[in-house]
This record gives C-alpha cells, sequence and structure tokens, in this order.
C-alpha cells in the first residue's frame, strides 16, 4: 500500500502478549483486528480482544502460526489490508512477505530483500561489513547431523573476503578463532540454536544438537561459530526507518540472560560513556541507511564498556520483546510508527524530534521453575494479579483461567517500571513485583524479585554471565530453597 492510505483491517498473526499489544493499538488507531488463532488459543485474551478470529490449525506451531500458506490464506480470506507478524514466528520470514506482495496483503515489516539480508544472521554479518561494523571473528558451516562431516555450507554463502569469514568445517573455524567458540543458528532468534564451546572434543555434538534445534524452531538448520567473549553486555539500539530515512531511538541493555534468552531489560543502558553510546548509535543507523531499512528493527552488539569496543551480533527485523522499555523513554508508540510506515507514509521523525526521559526496567515473567533448570510450567492459571500504576507497564495475555498451552514460549507477562532515573525506576518495578501474583503454574516471579534486590544488579552494569552468577549464589539458593 502507497500514498498514505490508511489500513482499514489488519491480521494479527501472531500469539501471546504481543497479540494483545497489537491489537490495542490498532483498536485506539481506529483498524479492525483479525487475530489467528490455533485450536490451543481459541478461547485466550487475544482472542477476545480483536474483532475476529481466524482459525489457522491444531496447537504444533508448524501446523498453524508457523504456516505461511495458511496465514496468508487467512488474510485473503477476511478481506485484511495487512498482517502483522509481532515477534516470532514468521516475523522474519521473507517467504511471508513474498506471500503477502503476491497476494496484495501488505507485510507490516520490512522488505523481503532486507528480510533476507537482516533476518538471515550470516548475510546480517556480511552487510555489518560492507557498512563499516566491526564484528568478532568467525566463520560459517553446513547443517549437520551427529557425527557427519562438518562443512558443506547451504543457503547464504557468507562472503569469504571477510577476514575470518571463509566458509569451512566447524573444527577448522574453531582452531582458526581459538575457544571457546559459540554456536549460533543463522535464522530465528530467542536463544535457540545457541552453544557455548570450551572444549574442542564437545563441538561436533554441540553443532549438530543447535542445528537440530535451530531446524526444529525455524525450518532453518543452519549454523556458524562465532568467537566467544566474556565478560561482555549485549546491548542493542532501536531503529525507525521507512526505506529512505532512519533514526535511532536509543539503546537498551538486554545483559541479564539465561542460554541467550533475555530475562531482563533496560534503557538507556547504563554505564556507558557518552561517546560509546553515540558510536553504537551511529554504527546502528549506518547499517540502516545500507540496508534501506523499512519498519521497526533492532541491531544488537556485544559491548566491552572498559575498552570502549563493541562487535555487531545481529539485525532484528521486526518489533523486539523489550520495546516498552523504549516506548517508556521516548514515548513513541512503535507499533504505530510500525503502521504508518507500512501504509506508506513517510518517517515523521527526524533524529532531533528523538527525546528521552528516564530510565525504564523491564522482567519477563515466564512460566517456569528457575529450581529445575527453568523447566517450563503448562498448566492453568487460578489467579492472576498484576499491578496498577502511573509509571508502571504490564503487557500480558493471561488471567485467572487461562490456559498455558506446552507448545509455545512460556512468556506470561511483561512487567515495566518508569522512572526519572534508574534508582526511581528499579524501586517502581521492585514494588510492582511485590504486588504481582500468579497461581496455578510455577511461574519466575521469586527469581526476579530476588535478581531486583541484588546488589550486583543494582549497581547496574552486569555482564552475560551475572544470572549464572546471582543463580549460584549462596544468597539465592538460602533464599528460594523450596519455594521458587
Amino acid at each position: 500500500m502507497s500514498g498514505g492510505r490508511g489500513f482499514r483491517r489488519v491480521l494479527v498473526a501472531n500469539r501471546g502478549e504481543i497479540a494483545a499489544r497489537v491489537i490495542r493499538t490498532c483498536r485506539r488507531l481506529g483498524i479492525e483486528t483479525v487475530l489467528t488463532v490455533s485450536d490451543a488459543d481459541a478461547a485466550s485474551l487475544p482472542a477476545r480482544l480483536a474483532d475476529k478470529v481466524a482459525a489457522i490449525g491444531p496447537p504444533p506451531a508448524a501446523a498453524s502460526y508457523l504456516d505461511v500458506d495458511a496465514v496468508v490464506g487467512a488474510a485473503v480470506a477476511v478481506g485484511a489490508d495487512a498482517i502483522h507478524p509481532g515477534y516470532g514466528f514468521l516475523s522474519e520470514n521473507a517467504r511471508l512477505a513474498r506471500a503477502c506482495a503476491a497476494a496484495g496483503v501488505v507485510f507490516i515489516g520490512p522488505t523481503p530483500e532486507t528480510l533476507e539480508a537482516a533476518g538471515d544472521k550470516l548475510a546480517a554479518r556480511d552487510h555489518a561489513v560492507t557498512a563499516g561494523l566491526p564484528v568478532l571473528p568467525g566463520g560459517h558451516i553446513g547443517p549437520v547431523g551427529h557425527g557427519t562431516n562438518l562443512s558443506g555450507p547451504v543457503g547464504h554463502r557468507a562472503r569469504t573476503d571477510v577476514p575470518g569469514n571463509e566458509s569451512t568445517g566447524a573444527s577448522e573455524v574453531a582452531e582458526r578463532v581459538g575457544f571457546p567458540v559459540l554456536v549460533k543458528a543463522a535464522g530465528g532468534g530467542g536463544g535457540r540454536g545457541l552453544r557455548v564451546v570450551r572444549d574442542p572434543a564437545q563441538l561436533a555434538d554441540a553443532v549438530a544438537v543447535a542445528s537440530a534445534e535451530a531446524g526444529a524452531a525455524f525450518g532453518d538448520p543452519r549454523v556458524y561459530l562465532e568467537q566467544y567473549v566474556s565478560p561482555a553486555r549485549h546491548v542493542e539500539v532501536q531503529l525507525l526507518g521507512d526505506g529512505e530515512r532512519v533514526v535511532h531511538l536509543g539503546t537498551r541493555d538486554c545483559s541479564v540472560q539465561r542460554r541467550y534468552q533475555k530475562l531482563i531489560e533496560e534503557a538507556p543502558a547504563p554505564l556507558l560513556s557518552d561517546a560509546l553510546r553515540e558510536r553504537l548509535h551511529a554504527a546502528a543507523v549506518a547499517l540502516g541507511e545500507h540496508l534501506r531499512y523499512r519498519g521497526a528493527g533492532t541491531v544488537e552488539f556485544l559491548v566491552d564498556p572498559e575498552r570502549e569496543e563493541f562487535y555487531f551480533l545481529e539485525v532484528n527485523a521486526r518489533i523486539q520483546v523489550e520495546h516498552p522499555v523504549t516506548e517508556a523513554i521516548t514515548g513513541i508508540d512503535l507499533v504505530q510508527e510500525q503502521i504508518a510506515i507500512a501504509e506508506g507514509r513517510p518517517l515523521r521523525l527526524r533524529q532531533e524530534d528523538v527525546t528521552f526521559a528516564g530510565h525504564a526496567i523491564e522482567c519477563r515473567i515466564n512460566a517456569e521453575d528457575p529450581r529445575r533448570d527453568f523447566l517450563p510450567s503448562p498448566g492453568t492459571i487460578t489467579g492472576a494479579v498484576f499491578p496498577v500504576g502511573l509509571a508502571v507497564r504490564v503487557d500480558t495475555h493471561v488471567q485467572a483461567g487461562a490456559t498455558v498451552p506446552p507448545y509455545y514460549d512460556s512468556l506470561l507477562a511483561k512487567v515495566i517500571g518508569h522512572g526519572a532515573d534508574r534508582a526511581e525506576a528499579l524501586a517502581t518495578l521492585r514494588g510492582a513485583l511485590e504486588r504481582c501474583a500468579i497461581d496455578g503454574v510455577v511461574t519466575n516471579l521469586d527469581m526476579h524479585r530476588g535478581l531486583l534486590a541484588d546488589a550486583e544488579f543494582g549497581k547496574a552494569g552486569v555482564d552475560t554471565g551475572y544470572l549464572e552468577r546471582f543463580l549460584e549464589s549462596a544468597a539465592y539458593v538460602r533464599d528460594n530453597d523450596g519455594r521458587s
């Protein structure tokens, strides 16, 4: 769609809290919503919030939410002008974007060409180098099974003129890079298809497991290796672009992670020098401009604040789970901006229009058991109480009586605290979590309360190894024995 004509009806091709969040913005904009639902989600809160629902298949994601033909067919059947893919599932799928174009439906997201360039992490590395961004030494290898030859890349072929980016077998790449190495899925995200390997004897199994996990989660078994750097921080920059201009909306810190899945995010990233922060902003914008980026996207970096160095990690060519902290400090509705750009409107913001107010921190509340290695905890929620307040935001799709299916991500809610500075945001979020209660399934609420009370987190600037240290600390083990 071009010329700025507004959408009348949008198909929301997702589930959970992001579906509810997109529906709410569409409703405020006067746009009718149709939600795709699997059989497991037919009675969910987002299904009740949407104007209509479109059943697309049985509970397994591969038979419903990941079925491009079913999603586009649903959009055509209900007369939707556009599809909003949320995050995860098909949000970075170029095939969906092309199928939308063929069906006369607008894909609310980047162009297929950008998705192929940015959503594929191997291609994104190449584009980052071209745009002048520093990358970690590494190399790409092909999809493998246990005991097979770890060579023979398929699909995207990385540029071999990039130093340390040659295509070869896993053992050769690892020897060149040096252990420890990180095995990474070429497609997808969310911590799936990632393995740290410190022992050369474990490399073959790690590659096989990561490849199988990536294939099951994203339909793309390709993996590659990068040098593993620790300690370091995970810092990202939010972008908006209309294909002509790109602006940044500041930084976020996402260093509190378990198995490379983020649990706490905050904006702006604390304890960065002004010079380093500006270099991160400039690098992200340079890559966005190189890609002629359209829509909302995020450039992620591994950062060493002490040495004032950073390395490109990946591009997330979609809205992020952690987008609320950016919205809190900028006052910008990122879903509204996504929709306006997809409608063909020029980017309404110039860089000087973007201002930052205060600090925001987000906790992801998941149905999982920290005492049992974060084992998912599906079931029925028998009670749910969430906080309210001027400086508190809760994005959720659950309430008493809701079912947590075993087929999908375990995220139940995101609780966000905003304040004039980090100390105030942290105090607000601590109080908010004390007022949270979710019964019927095991959650990580107590763990989050402990994290927010921890002195190391309170000082800010924790690295990506922090959560592991916290969970192994005597205080955490003592305080959570038998009740997490």
